[in-house]
């Protein structure tokens, strides 16, 4: 395009011995500069509509980001879930183990109690027996005790042992009672749980109330047992399924980040083709409604060379501390501040410059000097106010000033060596608010040393 600017201009000049040619020059000259003021404006609005579109393509990255972030946690707590769940289903399994053994051991204990309880019936019989044999013994020592009555002297001793053998067998016969009795008292007790243990308890007891019964208590603790399993089942299978889908969901949304971090690259590719065609038509030599901007930008920059260099020349600061690059943080600050060396040398030279070029433009939104590394030791007075304690979103639009802005156009702008430097970008005022500017800037040097660089944002 700047080799057709030039081809146009050579014409004239060829022939400018012929009058007849001045009409067709100033029609050229004319032509290439309303050409140029059309590239001008289409480049500026290609350069606003890449700016938009690469922010709203960063916002987009930054949720995806954020969504990436958060279906990983899912991810994890779904895993965490699984194995949760799969250690429900082998305590269960163990638990239903565990009752089949109580089951059978309750089985084992009822059969027993019933040999218990038929024994104690052959107690009991034994005891009847005995009691029978004692009262026959009474009555045989009943008749012994007359007969020898009868005898007289000689049956005495005969009849002391009578008297002897009907006591005994008196008190044999009460043991026999007593022994029969707490039998009874022990078989009805032996019974009862017998009837609680047997898995045909209602049957040979007649029970009314179920919930006696050991056994059907084990049955049921048993199938309550087997609906968890069968439930920690289902839910397994169901947290299977949404942790493949979160999985799915996860591989998508990485996927959409790769996307979104590729069309953001281009986007900023597109960016700096936009910047580059405005740069090229603003050193055609053609007048465009940037170069005011621009050539702005390049008085201050020299302006605050010029203040700073004297202020080295006469001893205010040196250069090591001029060019000081230990940033310390400010404690408590957010978003971030930080002091260097050259903090109270720029608050004294910058103010008076950088304030005065934002009433030399209309549209001019700030005007700031920034070291190499993007740090803005002083900015416009709006911007410098103190920070508020908590409040990020007043102190991102308000207190911008001891801030390091190393973003793209931020770094661009404080490392550009060329004469002057063109961007579009979005400006971050913090509460998810922004606004779009175009920057010319202008590199700032020192003692041969590039300092940083003028930067001058402007509406479009």
């Amino acid at each position: 395009m700047l080799a057709l600017f030039k081809k146009r201009g050579a014409v004239p000049a060829a022939s400018a011995s012929s009058p007849s040619t001045e009409p067709t020059e100033r029609q050229d000259d004319a032509g290439v500069r309303h050409l140029a003021q059309t590239l001008q404006r289409d480049t500026s609005g290609l350069g606003l509509e890449a700016a938009q579109l690469r922010g709203t393509l960063e916002d987009s990255a930054a949720v995806a980001e954020r969504q990436a972030g958060t279906l990983a946690e899912l991810v994890n707590q779904a895993q965490q879930i699984g194995q949760a769940q799969q250690h429900i289903h082998s305590e269960t399994q163990l638990s239903q183990q565990a009752l089949q053994r109580a089951r059978d051991c309750v089985e084992h204990v009822g059969s027993e109690v019933t040999g218990v309880v038929s024994t104690l019936h052959q107690v009991s019989d034994a005891a009847r027996q005995i009691t029978q044999v004692a009262l026959q013994t009474r009555l045989v020592a009943f008749n012994a005790s007359v007969e020898a009555k009868r005898a007289g002297d000689a049956g005495l001793g005969f009849g002391v042992v009578a008297d002897a053998v009907k006591d005994l067998s008196t008190q044999v016969e009460s043991i026999s009672k007593a022994i029969m009795g707490t039998v009874a008292t022990l078989d009805q007790r032996i019974q009862s749980l017998a009837s609680d243990l047997s898995t045909t308890a209602t049957e040979q007891a007649g029970a009314q109330n179920d919930s006696r019964q050991v056994h059907q208590a084990l049955l049921g603790v048993e199938a309550a047992v087997q609906r968890i399993v069968s439930a920690a089942d289902t839910s397994a299978q169901l947290s299977s399924g949404i942790n493949q889908q979160v999985s799915r969901m996860a591989q998508e949304v990485q996927q959409t980040r790769d996307a979104l971090g590729t069309a953001t690259r281009r986007s900023e590719a597109v960016l700096g083709v936009s910047e580059r065609l405005m740069e090229l038509i603003a050193t055609c030599g053609v007048e465009t409604s940037d170069t005011p901007y621009i050539q702005l930008a390049q008085q201050v920059a020299g302006q605050i060379a010029q203040a700073l260099a004297q202020a080295v020349a006469q001893r205010r600061i040196g250069l090591v501390q001029l060019f000081d690059e230990h940033y310390v943080p400010i404690a408590g600050s957010q978003p971030a501040q930080h002091t260097t060396a050259f903090n109270a040398l720029c608050d004294e030279v910058l103010p008076p410059l950088q304030e005065a070029a934002l009433k030399a433009l209309p549209q001019v939104v700030f005007c700031i000097a920034a070291d190499r590394n993007g740090y803005i030791s002083t900015h416009n007075r709006v911007y410098c106010h103190p920070q508020r304690p908590g409040d990020v979103a007043w102190n991102t639009a308000n207190s911008r000033w001891r801030r390091i802005f190393n973003d793209r156009t931020g770094l661009a702008s404080a490392r550009n060596a060329r004469p002057f430097l063109l961007q579009t970008y979005r400006r971050d005022m913090g509460g998810g608010q922004f606004i779009l500017l175009k920057e010319a800037s202008a590199p700032i040097e020192v003692g041969g040393r590039h300092w940083g660089g003028l930067r001058l944002a402007y509406r479009f």
